[in-house]
């Protein structure tokens, strides 16, 4: 073996190792405010385990667009981005663990579906933010990395959701959610609705999601229709979704409903917002 090949050999030792790091860095920083919330621990502990399996299992193709457009690290076929996805949850697992038992939430006389239940939920997010550790932690996109996140609108509107996602799970499993929709009244919520979609379409114009070159007033009526009133119709589909899955719509009557969409699609629409800057 040659110095050159030994080299080029703890050269690509060296970069996965920096990768997976800089992936745990990623799933403790966005994972540790939701590590740190009791309704978190409770919700692994009495979730409903389909809701949860579920989540579990639409999570990985969210890993999987994630890793085409700004994974850990670079990849050039679909199997690397299979097994930068697959890695992320390993990564958002273990990481989870290992911050749960330090937390003492994790003890060893809870019985196994109370472990699984909390790690499983909290690998999430961490995954999420192991995924998105290049990007959160400063290292510039190459070359095909910006072709690729200007490549369609398909691509921008994922982008979009994953922001959305990204943004409002911080919020999404709190009791805070259904207690301020709760408190407002439908014109809190009219006014609610208006100011997200007011900001979400500043954000949007601002950050320079793809086709807004031209800044004439048809740039800006097709920014509005094709990102803003999308973006915000994807807000709340994740936000509906995500109330769902953490068991916060049931017993609530239609116009609750409606307010709770509204209160979690504010951060929602945000997140879809500066989607650019997030993801």
């Amino acid at each position: 073996m040659t110095i050159t090949h030994q080299r080029s050999i703890l050269h690509d030792e060296g970069h996965v190792a920096r990768a997976l790091a800089r992936a745990a860095a990623g799933a403790v920083i966005f994972g540790f405010p939701l590590l740190m919330t009791m309704e978190m621990w409770e919700l692994g502990f009495y979730m409903d385990r389909f809701r949860l399996a579920l989540f579990l299992l639409l999570t990985l193709p969210v890993l999987f667009g994630l890793s085409y457009y700004s994974g850990f690290e670079e990849t050039f076929c679909w199997q690397d981005d299979l097994i930068d996805a697959l890695t992320a949850f390993g990564v958002g697992f273990l990481v989870s663990a290992l911050m749960l038992s330090v937390f003492g939430i994790l003890t060893p006389d809870q019985p196994m579906p109370e472990l699984v239940g909390k790690i499983a939920l909290q690998t999430v997010p961490a995954s999420i933010g192991a995924m998105l550790a290049r990007k959160q932690l400063g290292q510039k996109d190459p070359p095909e990395e910006e072709r690729r996140q200007r490549s369609s609108y398909a691509g921008e509107l994922f982008l979009m959701m994953a922001g959305a996602l990204f943004v409002g799970f911080n919020v999404a499993p709190t009791e805070e959610m259904v207690l301020i929709a709760f408190k407002m009244s439908p014109w809190h919520t009219m006014g609610l609705v208006l100011l997200s979609v007011g900001l979400l379409h500043v954000f949007v114009y601002t950050v320079g999601f793809a086709g807004q070159e031209s800044r004439g007033d048809d740039a800006v009526r097709d920014v509005l229709l094709r990102y803003t009133v999308a973006g915000y119709g994807i807000a709340l589909l994740v936000s509906l979704y995500l109330l769902w899955t953490f068991e916060r719509t049931g017993g609530l009557a239609p116009m609750q409903l409606v307010s709770a969409m509204a209160v979690l699609g504010f951060p929602a629409s945000l997140g879809a917002a500066t989607a650019r800057l997030i993801v």
